[in-house]
């Protein structure tokens, strides 16, 4: 891997199927808010934090859209949940979900799907082996935000907040969930790119 690997962007899975424009940005960050929404519904309730399928659709979103479009995206999201869209997990939405412990995993999508994006803008996803540790890294990237949040609202509510509590109540119960997520994402991309070029092979050797 060199220097300008790490440094240049390429185009991402959504530009090969779409050209640039700003109309096409647009409905393509429209398009991301509606599949981490319906991920969502995804959930087995838990408190304080539900488990949902929301991280997987945030790291295909963010993968997919790249850095800035994956982060607007999930932008959109969160402000349309708190503007009363119900698009949160259990189908909720509007301000009060600021009061909830787990409204800091929301907040760390956005940083989630703009790191993933940017590994994506420089080809992380087209090869199995560092689609592994981008997704890795991805993943694990809305506890550095979720659990702090967590920790301050249940504060307010006179619980316990010292660090064997925060992972018990928002790490521990994701474990698996996370990790069954991280194998899709880090599978489905690579695979996802490898159809996009034997499409584009079969269209270069008809037009020879």
């Amino acid at each position: 891997m060199t220097t300008a690997t790490l440094a240049s962007p390429k185009l991402t899975l959504a530009d090969r199927v779409v050209p640039r424009s700003v109309v096409n940005n647009v409905a393509l960050i429209a398009t991301g808010v509606a599949v981490v929404s319906a991920t969502a519904l995804i959930e087995i309730p838990m408190w304080p934090v539900p488990v949902s399928g929301q991280t997987l659709g945030v790291m295909i979103v963010g993968a997919t859209l790249g850095a800035w479009r994956g982060a607007a995206s999930l932008l959109s999201y969160m402000l349309l949940g708190l503007a009363g869209l119900p698009i949160f997990a259990g189908g909720t939405g509007g301000l009060i979900a600021l009061a909830k412990p787990s409204f800091g995993f929301i907040i760390g999508f956005i940083a989630a799907a703009a790191f993933i994006g940017w590994l994506a803008e420089r080809n992380w996803d087209k090869r199995p082996g560092l689609s592994l540790f981008a997704f890795l890294g991805a993943s694990l990237v809305p506890f550095l935000f979720g659990i702090p949040y967590m920790g301050m609202i249940l504060g307010t509510m006179g619980l316990p907040t010292d660090i064997g509590s925060l992972l018990a109540f928002g790490f521990y119960p994701f474990i698996l969930g996370g990790i069954v997520k991280w194998l899709i994402a880090a599978s489905v991309l690579p695979l996802a790119w490898r159809i996009v070029k034997s499409v584009d092979d079969r269209k270069d050797a008809s037009a020879a």
